[in-house]
């Protein structure tokens, strides 16, 4: 449905530069107009401009078409004008016209004074202050004049027959187009309907026309003006909608920082609302502001990250000869990892020569690594590959200058707090920043930093463990191997946690980053996106940098399209849960629901909860290879609230399954292994299906072999019926008959049937902690395995509604059908 759409750059432009010249970062609403017929879009009203004090003739004031004028006072501090009396539809006469001018020139500004002194708070800056007629006077000397508007009158009057289109440039994700219920109500409209119904978003780099159509079709916004509900008529086309948002997106990516020739940036350019006259999409308010092009910054040079995750040596700052400070911790955790003592250096002021600690070398100073022959710089072959910094914060401005001025590091990783958290502590986060970013700017780029306020890196590839929790509190598993998998977090205690109550989880990286000091979440995702070493990245989210959302986003998808899959968790998402995280770690939580919808645009699986997160990415470890080809879901257990559990959880207003219809020959064969085991009386084959707690190992295995060979069937969910007296479910039973170790129990037999399909296989083990190691047991086999039967069906539920919509973007991609 895409089509070419004529944009009148220039003129544009015109209009930015001729606003700036009278000192403003604003367009009028007169001047939006011309900018929306110069973009190709629907054509705006007529409209004039009758400045302030002038005197229009008769003529002028009856020039404009209709029976009726619409007046809207000119202010650039007055943004509601209907709320003040700034709007006035008159009968299109010129005495009409000239009688409501003069009444709405002298009583806007009463009516504005008033707002602003009930709620002072939201005076605009330049009113702040001030009070009665001081204040009406200042309003008034704002006043540029009447805009006289074509009257178009609508087709409906009717709920929900009103659009607003936007673009708002956001700090993390760059411009954002946003579409959906217009109208005076449109915030009350995005509040009350859930997600995705009264408002879509996407940004403008990562969509175009046809793909942002189709999230709009979804909105009850859409169904009202296509007349899919009762009692309305389609009152505008497809193909206006789709030229509508095209113009919009082309509009936002010409004037936008991504652009480097870019002469301004559109900063926000909302019309709300879109009203409809026969098959005309008619604009009756608008606003625009605009911005110069910000500097770009120097580029970081992310390929270091991999002399950060795979150092050939490392050195280590901060570490007690005498207590069991961070540094030391950190010392033991490297060491116990298996990386080679004779390839860590540690750093401590006034060491004498052959110092050492726990078999390391010890050196006084970051130069005595060995300078070359000028004596400037340690020499390209004594720098080290990774450097830890585990100082107080106070020190560490000054220790980041002396690694860069002597090259000492490729890369380091910043372990203390107090750098950006605190009021107090910003000044030397800034200068930190503004160091390392100079440094980026010249030869190499110098060293990448991971952190402040970092806990640190677990790389089992890597053979090194830097965080700085102590053995005995974080237990560690050496045997085995790890999942193909990375963990990158902004907070190291949520990984903490997550490493703690789900070790089996166990993925290659674990990466605390802190608060992104020069290390970015999308600098991080980019270099894993191309790693032959992970196939699942799941990423804890608090805020992101300057454009470094829409970074993000991209090697989201380019990672997706590369058949990686992404579990993604935003934390922030109410205005409480924002202003904590802010605190937390310096970032600046960003607006949700754009957050989320680029994201999810991207191809990631986004979770709403912390344990939705740990359970996604437990389906995405061990599932990753397994075929998803729709949400067609068995559910299987011997206990019937759980059959019927599950039924109720396929659907929810986030995700949607069906229950499976078995084709003829699974129900045969089920009815006659039921026959066989004398259960034939007690169950009925149906879906749910409830086997009865008298069915032994043998009938949950085979039934769920059976279900997951019907085509009709995408996924399996069986409950494993741990209390079960029919089935082995103990670790060290009195009775052998139950244990867990015995041939045929059916932890074993879920592990093969799980093993031989090329589906998704899931257990539900519903029971206490005796129960324990039958979960781990099944967990180890490579099966997903949930203590509670909704969490299995919904998280799956996600996960495969996830899976899904990657495979759609892989094959847009693939046939060159999308954007991006």
């Amino acid at each position: 449905m895409s089509m070419t759409i004529p944009i009148d750059y220039s003129r544009i432009t015109d209009l930015f530069r001729t606003a700036r010249e009278e000192g403003r970062d604003f367009l009028y609403e007169y001047e939006v107009y011309t900018l929306l017929a110069s973009s190709g879009a629907e054509t705006p009203p007529r409209a004039n401009l009758i400045p302030r004090g002038a005197r229009p003739s008769d003529e002028e004031l009856m020039a404009i078409p209709g029976d009726r004028a619409v007046l809207k006072i000119v202010s650039p501090a007055i943004v509601h004008k209907t709320e003040v009396g700034g709007v006035r539809i008159v009968e299109k006469t010129p005495d009409r016209i000239r009688s409501a001018m003069r009444r709405m020139l002298y009583e806007v500004p009463e009516n504005f004074a008033a707002c602003i002194e009930r709620d002072p708070d939201h005076a605009p800056l330049p009113y702040r202050g001030l009070r009665g007629e001081t204040l009406q006077a200042a309003i008034s000397r704002d006043l540029k004049g009447v805009l006289q508007v074509q009257f178009m009158p609508p087709d409906s009057g009717a709920f929900g027959n009103e659009l607003i289109v936007g673009l708002r440039r956001t700090r993390e994700f760059g411009t954002v187009i946003s579409a959906g219920l217009g109208g005076t109500d449109t915030e009350l409209y995005a509040e009350r309907f859930r997600k995705g119904q009264a408002v879509v978003a996407a940004s403008t780099q990562l969509t175009d026309e046809d793909a942002f159509f189709e999230l709009f079709r979804k909105t009850i916004s859409y169904r009202k003006l296509a007349g899919l509900t009762r009692g309305q008529q389609r009152i505008v086309t497809d193909e206006q909608l789709v030229e509508c948002f095209g113009s919009f997106i082309r509009m936002a990516r010409y004037f936008s920082d991504a652009n480097p020739q870019a002469p301004f940036v559109i900063d926000e350019l909302e019309i709300n609302p879109f009203a409809f006259s026969d098959y005309l999409m008619v604009p009756l308010d608008g606003l625009c502001r605009f911005s110069e092009p910000a500097q770009p910054a120097n580029v970081r040079p992310v390929a270091k990250i991999d002399r950060l995750l795979h150092p050939r040596s490392i050195g280590i700052a901060g570490v007690s000869a005498s207590r069991r400070n961070f540094g030391r911790i950190i010392l033991e955790n490297v060491l116990n990892e298996g990386f080679g003592a004779e390839n860590v250096t540690v750093f401590r002021p006034g060491a004498a020569p052959g110092d050492t600690q726990e078999g390391v070398r010890v050196l006084p100073e970051l130069a005595a690594l060995g300078l070359d022959a000028a004596g400037g710089k340690v020499a390209p072959q004594n720098a080290l590959d990774l450097f830890v910094v585990a100082v107080g914060a106070q020190q560490v401005p000054d220790m980041v200058d002396e690694i860069i001025r002597l090259g000492a590091a490729h890369s380091v990783m910043l372990i203390p707090g107090g750098m950006g958290e605190t009021e107090n502590s910003r000044e030397r986060a800034a200068r930190v920043i503004a160091r390392i970013n100079d440094e980026h700017g010249r030869g190499d780029g110098g060293p990448v930093f991971l952190g402040a306020n970092c806990m640190g890196v677990v790389s089992r590839p890597g053979r090194y463990d830097t965080w700085f929790i102590p053995e005995q509190k974080l237990p560690k598993d050496r045997s085995g191997t790890c999942h193909r998998a990375a963990l990158v977090s902004q907070s190291g205690a949520f990984m903490l946690h997550r490493s703690s109550q789900c070790p089996e989880l166990k993925p290659a990286y674990m990466i605390s980053m802190g608060n992104q000091t020069d290390l970015t979440l999308g600098d991080m995702v980019t270099y894993f996106k191309d790693s032959d070493a992970v196939d699942v990245i799941a990423v804890y989210a608090e805020g992101f940098n300057d454009l470094d959302g829409l970074a993000f986003c991209r090697a989201v998808r380019e990672a997706v399209i590369a058949g990686k899959e992404v579990v993604f968790y935003k934390a922030g998402r109410t205005p409480e849960g924002r202003s904590a995280t802010s605190g937390h770690t310096a970032s600046l939580a960003g607006d949700y629901m754009v957050c989320e919808s680029c994201v999810r645009q991207a191809g990631a699986i986004v979770a709403r909860t912390f344990t939705e997160f740990q359970e996604l990415f437990l389906l995405a470890e061990k599932l990753y290879g397994k075929k998803v080809r729709g949400t067609r879901l068995a559910a299987v257990s011997g206990a019937g609230f759980e059959a019927v559990g599950m039924a109720d959880s396929i659907q929810s207003d986030d995700y949607r399954m069906e229950l499976a219809s078995f084709s003829a020959s699974t129900v045969a064969a089920i009815s006659e292994l039921l026959r066989g085991k004398k259960l034939d009386a007690l169950v009925t084959v149906t879906n749910p299906l409830d086997i009865n707690p008298a069915a032994d190992d043998e009938v949950h295995a085979e039934v769920a072999r059976l279900l997951a060979a019907d085509p009709a069937v995408d996924a399996v969910v069986i409950g494993l019926d741990p209390l079960s007296p029919s089935v082995h479910t103990l670790d060290s039973p009195d009775v052998p008959d139950f244990s867990i170790h015995e041939e045929g129990a059916v932890t074993r037999r879920i592990i093969q049937v799980a093993a031989c399909s090329d589906k998704p296989v899931v257990g539900v083990v519903d029971g206490g902690r005796l129960f324990d190691p039958m979960r781990a047991q099944v967990l180890a086999g490579g099966v997903p395995v949930f203590s509670v039967c909704d969490r299995a069906v919904s998280s799956l539920a996600v996960y495969i509604e996830g899976r899904l919509r990657a495979d759609i973007l892989r094959a847009c991609v693939h046939d060159n059908s999308c954007n991006g």
